[in-house]
């Protein structure tokens, strides 16, 4: 009998768990036994690696092989262990192990011919064998790039099953990682471009400065999809933990550039209006891969023409815009996702839609029940809400607004403001702070809160439409320069929620 062993990495969610691969050789009838829990993709590996251990030039066993993936409760998915499989089986026949197999995970789907193939989640596979103490992780060379962006650990990369192999004897050695990859291009769209809408302009402004969410409503040409797609130029560049958190989910995803691998800028996910509840927030059979609501964690989710959007689509957004993440079950388990996004929401006013609302022909149960598949509950979470209207000929001639780079300064002031006053308390951005420090610790003057009470009062606004106008009204304050809102900041956040708030 003959025993090889060899190591990969299983990726659910953002999270990774080492898996030890054996290959044990024994005497009976020509056979490959693959157990461990494997799913369809892992079943044909037994194909794949045995066409590539013989186009490489090496023996496959001509007796009983039985490949086990432990821990064996785990499902495993993907090809990502084809790269293992085959050093375990080539381990096996030689009869002693390599020395270097006991410190290296490798990771690595094979060609028939040997040539080994980039893999998706290499990423958070490579930072999972870090933080688990390992030495070495061996990657396809496509994914090289991404892999070298973990520090702490030694990458090296492969491109054939024969260089594996000779590695593994000592008679070559293998790419190491790549440093100085092209850094990540700056959006060009510049808020300048955008014509008139000055209160529109103002509320994507307020909503960089305190990460809040927004909706915008009003008839087409407007510029309603030009300020979604300016949000992201006004935010600040990701931290180094965060752009690898963002990383490691377009990883996952299999949406990174080989060139540019590292994302530094905060993302812009643009779903169409007839995506499924599975591609919004995520799902699959199997292990649920990243949504739209995922791939958007740090940056901009931007739906357009919402009110078209399924009902049950819209809904299941509710629970990543109050917890920051997704956590979605299937049949092998439970995945959670960061979904830490602002949203952005844009509508027309009505289904026929004309660019002069006086041209309307929908009947008022239309208009009614068009944006009424909005729901309260997920309105209510939604900071920031302005009404657009068509821009006239005096617009043209006016000089163009702000650039970028201009609010771009105040967003950071403002943020970095917040970021002082909330760090104690474990926040980083007024959209995070909770409506028990808001009310206790940092509660506003008297005067200041009359508007909020009148409301509440009313019945114009719920205690989380409460909580949240406090936000807004810190972020008009920090935008202001102001230690503490007052009545006036209180006042505005109340028009931007509900034009009938603030009266």
């Amino acid at each position: 009998m003959a025993l090889g062993r060899a190591f990969s990495v299983a990726v659910r969610g953002l999270d990774g768990l080492i898996v030890e691969i054996e290959a044990d050789i024994s005497a009976g009838l020509p056979g490959v036994h693959l157990v461990g829990l494997p799913d369809a993709a892992l079943h044909e590996s037994r194909d794949r690696v045995r066409a590539a251990i013989t186009n490489s030039g090496q023996r496959w066993p001509a007796a009983r092989l039985t490949l086990a993936l432990s821990p064996a409760t785990l499902p495993k998915v993907g090809s990502v262990y084809d790269l293992a499989l085959a050093a375990a089986v080539l381990c096996a026949g030689r009869g002693a192990p390599w020395p270097a197999l006991a410190s290296t995970v490798l990771l690595g789907e094979l060609a028939l011919d040997g040539r080994v193939r980039p893999v998706h989640g290499v990423l958070p596979a490579v930072l999972a064998a870090r933080n688990e103490g390992w030495a070495r992780a061996v990657v396809p060379m496509d994914n090289l790039a991404e892999a070298g962006l973990v520090d702490g650990i030694e990458v090296c990369g492969v491109a054939t099953l024969a260089q594996l192999h000779d590695w593994l004897e000592g008679a070559t050695r293998l790419q190491e990682r790549i440093a100085g990859a092209a850094p990540e291009p700056v959006p060009a769209e510049d808020l300048s471009e955008v014509i008139g809408q000055a209160q529109a302009r103002f509320a994507v402004e307020v909503a960089a400065a305190g990460s809040h969410h927004l909706m915008l409503t009003g008839p087409p040409g407007v510029g309603k999809t030009m300020l979604a797609q300016r949000l992201p130029g006004l935010l600040p560049p990701l931290t180094e933990t965060e752009a690898l958190e963002v990383t490691a989910i377009h990883s996952i995803a299999g949406l990174l550039s080989g060139r540019a691998p590292l994302i530094t800028r905060p993302p812009f996910i643009a779903p169409h209006h007839s995506s499924s509840v599975a591609a919004l927030v995520g799902g699959g059979s199997g292990t649920a891969r990243p949504g739209a609501v995922s791939r958007a964690h740090r940056g901009v989710l931007f739906l357009d023409e919402c009110a078209e959007i399924g009902v049950s689509a819209l809904e299941a957004l509710r629970t990543p815009l109050e917890d920051g993440e997704i956590r979605l079950a299937r049949r092998d388990g439970v995945a959670c996702y960061p979904a830490r996004f602002q949203l952005v929401m844009a509508a027309n006013p009505c289904p026929c839609a004309p660019a002069d609302p006086r041209d309307c022909t929908c009947k008022p149960m239309e208009r009614r029940r068009y944006l009424g598949r909005l729901s309260g509950p997920l309105l209510d979470r939604v900071d920031l809400r302005v009404q657009m209207h068509p821009v006239r000929a005096g617009a043209f001639s006016a000089v163009d607004g702000e650039s970028s780079a201009a609010v771009r300064a105040r967003v950071a002031g403002a943020r970095a403001a917040a970021a002082q006053r909330w760090e104690p308390h474990g926040f980083h951005t007024n959209a995070e702070v909770s409506g028990a420090l808001l009310r206790r610790r940092f509660r506003l003057s008297t005067a200041a809160m009359a508007p909020l009470r009148t409301a509440l009062d009313r019945g114009l606004l719920s205690i989380r439409g409460a909580n949240r106008t406090l936000r807004v009204a810190w972020t008009l304050s920090d935008l202001a320069g102001r230690e503490c809102p007052g009545l006036d900041e209180v006042s505005v956040a109340l028009s931007f929620r509900s034009p009938g708030a603030a009266r």
